[in-house]
């Protein structure tokens, strides 16, 4: 198989490919407790030859550590606040609608995935989510599809065509470890038939949701997920994994989901004219009911912006309180596309609307998600060892969207 190795950019960033197939993995939701689980007990042989062969350091996802938000920077190489997802669901002030932020028309930056196309390289983009695909496959002249929809899949709108047939697989459900093992074994036999060698594979993380990480549930997943990665490797892929953000529980002591309903608050404290948004919201509702660590509030009286913030951040449970002006400055937001304050909270805390807009008795399991701070810190994994450059700059301040600089860039 000839693989092209004629340099490309994206985003100001120069990318120069190796003549192998290079796969890079976003490991939805897999935060370090789950990889330390597994290979404690040796369930992880060949994710453990990457880490001992290759590289593992921990890196800073993009807030809100929200998948949309997450997956937009790992293709694009930058920040939320210049490729423009800020989450799952937004609010747009300009047409007064509350919106899935699914298309590709809100991306504002390239990816590196068109442009790895655009110079050569046969890419593929499989996804669990199908959420994701129409953002992820933006401008790619290549192969995108989702796990979910995957026997959907047309020549002329994903590139490709008879996925069940080619795979060996039927479309699994959403709600299963089989769409994110789907994902992987989609992506080997790519490589294996010659059709893809510039790979972007994105799990699910419906199994972290539903399971802790010494649960039987969530090492029998990783273990799976491990004897995909073997074949990876089987196959000469130069492999990068990151998760897009981390997992942790949300509940009390009792139990049951530790949840702060923002927007009752502040109408019980001042009155009318709140809305709150969580980003978290999506369609799998099963996965975490959409309450995650991370909202964004919008005022209609914009003098009590500064009362509510102050009275916001005496609350218990919230950890972080920021100004729209704040916001796109330290959590690296697209300004326009944000409210006039956003709340993060603690560890064990979620942020949501009202108890109207939740409904809990969907849960698969105790409540776990993510989008705050405490989910911010994840592990890069590559299967090569870093050159010298790249040592340094992973012991500064790495970012997980810098994964595919890292894998292509980065090693020797």
């Amino acid at each position: 198989m000839h693989f092209s190795t004629k340099p490309f950019s994206a985003n100001g960033i120069e990318y120069y490919p190796a003549p192998r197939p290079i796969v890079v993995v976003c490991m939805d939701g897999s935060a370090d407790e789950y990889y330390n689980a597994a290979l404690a007990r040796d369930l992880l042989p060949h994710i453990k030859k990457m880490i001992c062969a290759g590289f593992r350091g921990s890196v800073r996802d993009a807030l809100p550590s929200f998948t949309n938000v997450n997956n937009a920077s790992i293709v694009t190489g930058v920040a939320p606040d210049i490729h423009g997802i800020c989450g799952n669901f937004f609010y747009d002030e300009l047409k007064d609608e509350e919106v899935m932020m699914n298309s590709a028309d809100y991306l504002r930056a390239e990816t590196i995935l068109s442009a790895a196309a655009n110079a050569g390289r046969r890419v593929a983009v499989i996804t669990a989510k199908e959420k994701l695909r129409d953002i992820l496959s933006s401008n790619l002249h290549g192969i995108a599809f989702s796990a979910e929809k995957a026997g959907l899949a047309q020549s002329k709108s994903h590139g490709i065509e008879e996925v069940e047939n080619l795979i060996g697989l039927k479309t699994p459900p959403i709600y299963s470890a089989e769409a994110s093992l789907f994902v992987l074994r989609a992506g080997a036999v790519l490589i294996e038939k010659g059709i893809a060698d510039f790979l972007y594979l994105s799990l699910t993380d419906y199994i972290q949701h539903s399971n802790g990480p010494d649960s039987q549930g969530a090492l029998d997943f990783y273990q799976r997920l491990d004897q995909e990665f073997g074949r990876l490797l089987s196959l000469n892929a130069l492999i990068g994994t990151v998760p897009d953000h981390g997992m942790n529980a949300k509940m009390n002591k009792d139990g049951k989901p530790n949840v702060l309903f923002i927007e009752d608050m502040l109408e019980d404290q001042f009155g009318s004219g709140f809305r709150v948004i969580c980003p978290i919201t999506d369609p799998y509702v099963k996965h975490h009911g959409a309450l995650g660590s991370y909202v964004v509030v919008h005022i209609s009286d914009k003098s009590l912006i500064e009362n509510v913030k102050c009275w916001l951040q005496e609350q218990r449970g919230v950890t972080e309180v920021y100004t729209r002006q704040e916001a796109a400055r330290v959590l690296e937001q697209p300004i326009d596309r944000i409210g006039d304050l956003i709340l993060l909270s603690s560890r064990d805390t979620v942020l949501g609307r009202k108890p109207a807009f939740h409904d809990l008795s969907v849960l698969d399991g105790p409540l776990r998600s993510h989008g705050g701070r405490y989910e911010e810190m994840v592990s890069m994994i590559i299967s090569s060892p870093l050159n010298q450059q790249y040592r340094l700059k992973a012991d500064g301040d790495p970012r997980n969207f810098q994964i595919f600089d890292f894998t292509i860039n980065g090693t020797n």
